[in-house]
């Protein structure tokens, strides 16, 4: 309980910081995949939603899109044998050559720890996974998961703490999502032919349906149409939790808690396993801080 009380005062302040509410996901959201596997909290400030078959699951949108900011929430994820599943939380554009920004969490055994499973699209172009094992039980309390997606880099946060950054190198021909608007997406769904183990280990419907759980999205967004008076102009573009982000990257403190937490929990680094893409991409030897 104190983690996850702990993870609700991280998004409270944030949204107290940067004069927001936390938004109802019933006003801010749409259902756009079986509506009838969420279900809202009386305030709307709550949702769930439940996997009940492997041709069953739920999708969430935010209404409004958006050209950088920092979108966040608080998610307690499938308790028990959650093997063959799916729980996300990204951003992405729609049509050709999307951007995407992704938190997908990977089911497991019961006993065996989820896999958080991160990876950015730009100009269609993905591949640039992620992963990392958990260092506390997320599917016990609420935890808060945040994209912060600025024109200079993107950064995950579990916690205020900040788990893996991806900059801006497009002057060095490295693509960045720079001017598709995106929406926020969540969603839950079966993957068993994937998702756990390499898909070795399926899902136990017999355990279904498989419930995550949602509170508190705050949304400190740039709602406009890329151009550059509006991006700018926005305070969305530059900041995460009510504090200033520049172009110089992250503070000192924030560097080695990444660093402490690449070191012990990473389990999965494109730039190091590049059996995929052959070779690492050009933006493994810049820095990413």
């Amino acid at each position: 309980m104190e983690s996850s009380r702990r993870a609700l005062l991280l998004v409270a302040m944030a949204a107290t910081a940067i004069g927001l509410a936390s938004a109802s996901f019933r006003d801010n959201c749409d259902i756009k995949w079986n509506p009838e596997n969420a279900a809202f909290s009386d305030d709307g400030h709550g949702l769930t939603m439940s996997l009940k078959s492997n041709s069953s699951g739920c999708l969430l949108q935010t209404k409004k899109q958006f050209i950088y900011g920092s979108v966040s929430t608080l998610i307690k994820l499938v308790p028990g044998n959650s093997a063959g599943t799916v729980t996300t939380y990204y951003t992405s554009s729609v049509g050709a050559d999307h951007d995407e920004i992704d938190f997908e969490f990977l089911g497991n055994e019961t006993g065996q720890p989820y896999t958080l499973h991160t990876n950015v699209f730009a100009d269609g172009m993905g591949k640039k996974e992620m992963q990392f094992v958990p260092w506390f039980d997320p599917t016990a309390d609420f935890h808060a998961y945040t994209i912060s997606w600025t024109p200079c880099m993107i950064v995950w946060y579990v916690d205020d703490v900040p788990i893996r950054v991806f900059r801006n190198y497009r002057d060095k021909g490295i693509a960045y999502p720079i001017k598709r608007p995106m929406f926020g997406y969540s969603s839950i769904w079966s993957a068993e032919d994937w998702a756990t183990q390499g898909g070795r280990v399926k899902a136990d419907w017999s355990k279904a349906p498989f419930v995550a759980g949602y509170r508190d999205m705050v949304l400190n967004v740039c709602p406009c149409d890329g151009a550059d008076s509006c991006v700018y102009g926005c305070a969305g573009a530059f900041s995460h939790g009510g504090r200033q982000q520049n172009c110089a990257g992250l503070t000192d403190q924030q560097r080695a808690k990444m660093q402490e937490v690449q070191k012990s929990h990473r389990i999965y680094d494109y730039c190091v396993d590049y059996r995929d893409n052959k070779k690492p991409g050009p933006e493994c030897s810049l820095p990413q801080y």
